[in-house]
């Protein structure tokens, strides 16, 4: 676990403030110096990012980069969000979850039949609903930009062989993860709408989306 750090930023003084209902996208660009706090409204939800250099989409947030970069499979305080390209994106500077995944990815109608049953392969997922926010924004931006991502709040402790596995959540009502931006992102989220695992609580539900302009 890394440490707990509470933000000492003031809400009445943001510059964003957006609720985001359960299970859908949302798109977003965080400027350079700007904070962004992701806020687990209800508990147990996970949240799906990918991040990208919002000048050139073809930098993104790197899982492999940011592992080697800080030496371990989780995300907390301090932990540096890197690029493909070895350029710092993002860090947490405040966290009141203790740790997110970076490893189990989102869900897709592809990994819904093979985890759960043929019957789930329709059912909305992270990757439907990447690429339904990608479509409407209309940046030429598809399938072949999708990369894996971190799940924030989301719980998927690695087991002594090596393997995944999807356990309830560390997180809490009101938790939060508080991330400083080094370059403008574009913010691609799935609110994850993920019914057949304890990710979410088997109950999706709507996150925070908080943004300060840059500190002093």
């Amino acid at each position: 676990m890394h440490t707990l750090l509470e933000s000492k930023l003031d809400l009445s003084k943001a510059a964003f403030d957006h609720n985001q209902p359960a299970g859908e996208p949302w798109l977003h660009t965080v400027k350079r110096g700007q904070v962004l706090r992701i806020i687990d409204l209800e508990g147990n939800q996970a949240v799906d990012t990918i991040f990208y250099n919002a000048a050139n989409s073809a930098e993104s947030y790197s899982v492999t980069d940011t592992l080697q970069q800080q030496g371990g499979i989780y995300l907390g305080t301090g932990s540096v969000l890197m690029s493909n390209l070895g350029n710092p994106m993002l860090t947490i500077v405040a966290d009141t979850c203790g740790r997110h995944d970076t490893l189990g990815g989102a869900c897709a109608a592809e990994s819904n039949t093979v985890r759960y049953s043929p019957q789930k392969k329709f059912m909305h997922s992270c990757r439907d609903n990447y690429l339904i926010a990608l479509a409407g924004a209309d940046l030429g931006m598809g399938k072949r930009d999708l990369v894996p991502n971190v799940n924030f709040f989301m719980n998927v402790p690695v087991t002594e062989a090596g393997g995944l596995s999807f356990a309830d959540g560390l997180s809490g009502p009101g938790k939060y993860v508080e991330l400083v931006a080094h370059m403008d992102v574009l913010v691609l989220v799935s609110n994850c709408p993920q019914l057949n695992n304890p990710c979410n609580a088997y109950n999706p539900t709507p996150v925070r989306f908080v943004i300060w302009d840059q500190q002093a």
